[in-house]
Order: C-alpha cells, then sequence, then structure tokens
C-alpha cells in the first residue's frame, strides 16, 4: 500500500479545561464497544470473552476458536495492549506491530496544576499515512455492521458467484510463461500520488488486463484513500471477467471478509503490519472455510519470521515500500528470501508476491531470481494510456495465452 509519512511536531491538547471531575471519578467503568472490553480504572483491562464468528462451521485450534450461528464476528485482537494506555514502544515490542488498531484512550498523562493534557504525539495522532488509513477503517467498519450485520451477508452469500481458484491461476500462469504470474491492479488512485489515471473504467480496465496476460486481479475497495470500491469489485465480476480477483482492503475485521465475498472476490489482503498473529490465523480460517485464498503482505524480515511461523500459509506477498519513510527498494524482496527462509518457503511450496516498485522487465526479472513466482502491479501499467498493452512493456514480451 502507497502513501507519505506523516510526523506531527508535539502539540498540547487540553481536556476540559475548567470542567475537571475530582480524581476520584476517574475509576468510573467505561466499555470499549468496538472490542469487547470492560475498561476499569486508569486503563486496565478487564476482558470480556471475544466471540469470532462464522456462519458454516466450527474450527479450533490451540490459539484459535471459531464459533458459529451468531452475528458477532468482532476481531479476534491480540492487541489490546494499544488501548490500555500501554507505550506505543512496549505494546511494538511485544506483539511486533508498529500500525496501532486505533488511537491511544485513557485519561491524559500530564498535570499542570488543575489542567490535563497529553501531547499529540502520545498514542491520539497517527504516525504515518497507514495507521491513519487503519483508524478510519476501523470507524467505517464499525458503522457498516450495524447497517448490514452478519444476518443481512449470510442471505447475500447463497447468492454470491462461485469462488475461482486464485492460487491455481497463478501456478497455471507461472508454468504457462516461465514468468511470475500477473497480478494487475486496478486502482484509480493512492494517498501519496492523487489520482492516477482520470478517464477510470474499472471494468474495461480489467477487460483489458485480462486480455493481454494478467492471471488474477487486484481491486481497490478502500474509497477514503485510493477511490475504489466494493461496487467496482462486483462490477468486474459481474461484467463476465474471468481472472479470479483480489480484494485489496485494509482488513481488520471478520466481517469485511464476508462482505467482500459476496460482492465477488477470490482472495483477500492482510497486512502483517496491521494483524496480530493471533488475527492472522484466525483470518485465514475465515477465508478457508469462505474458499477464499489470504495474501498475507510482509515488509520487513521480523514479519516474515511471524508469517512463516503460522501453520498453513499459502500465499506471502513482499512490499518493497518502507513503511516508515515509504521509499521503495525491490532488493528488499531479495533481502527477506535469502537463507533459511528461502528454503523454508521452498519447502512449503509458498507462492511469493513481489509488490511495489516494479516498473521495467529487469525489475521483474530481479525479483524473479529472488524467489518470486507472482507480482502484484498497479501504478506502472495503469497510467499508461493502454493499460493492458503496458504489460508487455512490463515483461519484456507478450505474455496473453493468445502467444
Amino acid at each position: 500500500m502507497e502513501g507519505i509519512a506523516i510526523r506531527a511536531p508535539p502539540r498540547i491538547r487540553v481536556s476540559n479545561p475548567g470542567l475537571f471531575a475530582p480524581r476520584s471519578t476517574r475509576n468510573l467503568i467505561a466499555r470499549d464497544r468496538t472490542l469487547g472490553i470492560q475498561m476499569i480504572g486508569r486503563g486496565k483491562p478487564n476482558p470480556s470473552p471475544l466471540r469470532c464468528a462464522s456462519a458454516e462451521k466450527v474450527s479450533k485450534d490451540s490459539n484459535v476458536t471459531v464459533t458459529s450461528n451468531s452475528d458477532d464476528i468482532t476481531s479476534s485482537t491480540a492487541d489490546n495492549g494499544w488501548d490500555t494506555g500501554e507505550s506505543v514502544d512496549d505494546a511494538a515490542a511485544k506483539h511486533g506491530i508498529r500500525i496501532r488498531r486505533r488511537p491511544l484512550t485513557g485519561p491524559p498523562t500530564h498535570m499542570v496544576g488543575p489542567f490535563e493534557f497529553r501531547l499529540e504525539n502520545e498514542g491520539n495522532t497517527p504516525q504515518n499515512i497507514l495507521e491513519k488509513i487503519i483508524w478510519d477503517k476501523d470507524v467505517e467498519v464499525q458503522q457498516i455492521k450495524e447497517r448490514k450485520p452478519l444476518s443481512v451477508l449470510k442471505k447475500a452469500l447463497e447468492e454470491a458467484p462461485p469462488v475461482r481458484d486464485f492460487i491455481g491461476a497463478l501456478k497455471a500462469s507461472y508454468n504457462r510463461t516461465g514468468m511470475p504470474a500477473l497480478i494487475a491492479e486496478v486502482k484509480k488512485a493512492s494517498p501519496s500520488k492523487g489520482v492516477l489515471r482520470e478517464d477510470f473504467d474499472p471494468v474495461h480496465i480489467a477487460k483489458a488486463y485480462e486480455k493481454n496476460g494478467a492471471a488474477c486481479l487486484s481491486v481497490l475497495t478502500d474509497e477514503k484513500y485510493f477511490q475504489g470500491s466494493f461496487e467496482n469489485l462486483e462490477a468486474i465480476r459481474k461484467a463476465g471477467v474471468k481472472c479470479p480477483l483480489l480484494c485489496k482492503e485494509f482488513i481488520i475485521d471478520a466481517w469485511q471478509i464476508y462482505y467482500a465475498r459476496c460482492k465477488g472476490a477470490d482472495a483477500i489482503l492482510l497486512i502483517a503490519a496491521v494483524l496480530p498473529d493471533l488475527d492472522i490465523k484466525y483470518l485465514t480460517k475465515i477465508c478457508g472455510m469462505l474458499g477464499l485464498a489470504a495474501l498475507v503482505e510482509v515488509h520487513d524480515e521480523r514479519e516474515m519470521d511471524r508469517v512463516l511461523g503460522i501453520d498453513g500459509i499459502q500465499l506471502i506477498g513482499i512490499n518493497n515500500r518502507n513503511l516508515e519513510t515509504f521509499e521503495v527498494d525491490i532488493s528488499n524482496t531479495k533481502r527477506l528470501l535469502e537463507g533459511e527462509r528461502g528454503g523454508i518457503i521452498a519447502e512449503r511450496d509458498i507462492i511469493v508476491v513481489g509488490e511495489s516498485g516494479l516498473f521495467t522487465p529487469e525489475d521483474v526479472s530481479y525479483v524473479q531470481n529472488a524467489g518470486v513466482k507472482a507480482v502484484l502491479v498497479g501504478e506502472s501499467l495503469i497510467k499508461q494510456e493502454d493499460p493492458g498493452k503496458a504489460i508487455a512493456g512490463l515483461f519484456g514480451k507478450d505474455i496473453s495465452s493468445s502467444v
């Protein structure tokens, strides 16, 4: 995912000056409805059970329980530290997560005379654009869930088109061409580059990609930052495009996976920088129950090691964009696939997808030599006059099935 780094200077935010309650009233009980966690006292959690529901069946292992027949499909969230007043550094060290699920809550942390305040860089201001997107997505999902609960999605699932084999399509393309399979991205805009294509017709672009050799398509569904939509995903599926479709969304809740499936998705994206291991395990189980592939995206060695420690992962995306600086370096792919990691991936027959910074045949060849068997490309195709024909320029030859 693309974006620009946000670094806000420290500012002081005063909490209701002149309207301060006595200190004793700070021990009142408040409830975080989105997590189902009861907060008692100064930010100490009293977790209530978090149920993870599906419409199909029950799946259990030592770490994840998925129950059925409930509209409560809140995230399994192993990230309670983000909400308890624990410092960002402590939470990151514990979970290996740099992107927080939501702003820090709880009482202000500083006192000057009668005034209580929190510095805006102390947990309640996003560290970068990805974190801002996640915070906004958390609010957005909770609002949509109220209008379209799981009971509604269950009925819609009965009318959803059959799932196509996303991973099978990538393997078939790789075997046919001897080059990384292409996941071509249908993307109108990005936070860092703005609008990439003014004359944006998602169905026309999708058909052009398919005609010119794309094995699968990635469709941006985030509206606020990428000007995408689930309507675009649904329209492409209904238009007769045969390529399996990846729903490119910021997944933080299992509800989103059900919704994507209702709109015709064959695969979804999970971002390791956002999701704790328990959430990845749980969400991939939901994908398996619905027949969807899960592309788990990593950015660095630590995230790669976390994901390789999870059983059943079949598809890993390596994003060459640095989350802190948003600089792109395709040597990141090679670094993450060297040594023991590469051996584990080969042994488990995991397909690795190269993401970001791929513009030329030399770029594609470089990541292929590193061990990549698929590439996800958006900007370098969508900005060209004919996005479909641009595929031949990216690979250095025509990779369409008509060849």
